[in-house]
């Protein structure tokens, strides 16, 4: 497995686990479910171009995967009613990413 792959699996489960978090918190909003949902999204978009072989793409989803990502944290801290574990799930799985694309291609 490639060394982007296994940084993307542990990703991906992070992803998994915040928008478990938020979905699970009853005092989380609708808006930021709904952003922690198409930071997923993102994500899945990013894991086709990865497997796809084409690193230009491949990077480009990653990159839009984070800019999903910094919204998603944003929202996390901005949203009074969220649990601090949910919160740090996002933040978790914002900060995978970001490192991620900090490391391409080093």
């Amino acid at each position: 497995m490639s060394e982007v792959a296994e940084r993307y699996a542990k990703i991906e489960g992070r992803v998994a686990e915040a928008v478990e978090a938020v979905k699970g918190d009853t005092g989380a909003s609708p808006v930021l479910v709904a952003v922690v949902e198409e930071f997923a999204r993102k994500i899945a978009k990013a894991k086709e171009q990865i497997t796809s072989g084409d690193e230009s793409a491949a990077y480009a989803a990653v990159v839009e995967a984070e800019q999903a990502a910094d919204s998603a944290k944003y929202a996390a801290e901005a949203d009074p009613g969220l649990a601090d574990a949910a919160r740090e799930a996002v933040v978790a799985a914002h900060d995978r990413i970001c490192v991620m694309k900090t490391k391409w291609g080093s």
